[in-house]
């Protein structure tokens, strides 16, 4: 991990999660669900600590945290690959038009990883930025949350499901965040 990248354990990060080749597969609710349940799970039982969150046709934009005794790197390591083993077998197993394609996709770009055998979901890294000041967690929450919008997905942030924006408007969510004041 570059010193970009560097995650200190207590930091708060903003993060990119990007899928290989920006292939669009969050675009059909089955790996939305996949995404959201992952998320939960990681919150109770790893310690992610989840501050504000969206979810794109093809990344994972977060604002996530963890205690000063858990590593952030080591959960969202396990979050990408969990993530990847169940999305591959979901196009194996669910309905899918793009199925062939998809897994052409995934299968070339773990070829060209030696560490990876069969499919490569995600792309290496998280571009993680600490967030460090009041003005920069405000770019950043307001940037995640508006990105729907700015894709012409949803009028409002908060009409957007697969995103913190409805916590942030009181409305409840798919996922529970802690909020940033």
């Amino acid at each position: 991990m570059g010193l970009k990248n560097r995650i200190i354990p207590g930091g708060l990060y903003y993060q990119t999660m990007t899928v290989v080749d920006w292939v669009d597969i969050f675009t059909r609710p089955v790996y939305k669900h996949i995404i959201v349940e992952a998320l939960k799970y990681c919150q109770e039982m790893k310690g992610l600590r989840l501050h504000a969150w969206c979810l794109m046709s093809n990344h994972l934009h977060l604002i996530a945290s963890t205690d000063e005794d858990k590593s952030l790197s080591d959960i969202l390591r396990d979050f990408k690959g969990y993530t990847s083993r169940k999305i591959v077998a979901t196009i194996h197993e669910e309905p899918e038009s793009r199925r062939q394609w998809l897994l052409h996709r995934f299968e070339f770009n773990a070829k060209l990883n030696p560490k990876v055998l069969h499919y490569k979901v995600w792309q290496d890294g998280n571009e993680a930025k600490e967030l460090t000041s009041n003005a920069f967690i405000d770019q950043k929450l307001e940037y995640i949350h508006q990105s729907p919008v700015r894709a012409e997905w949803v009028n409002k942030p908060e009409h957007y499901r697969c995103s913190s924006a409805t916590n942030y408007a009181d409305e409840g969510g798919l996922v529970q965040v802690e909020l940033m004041d």
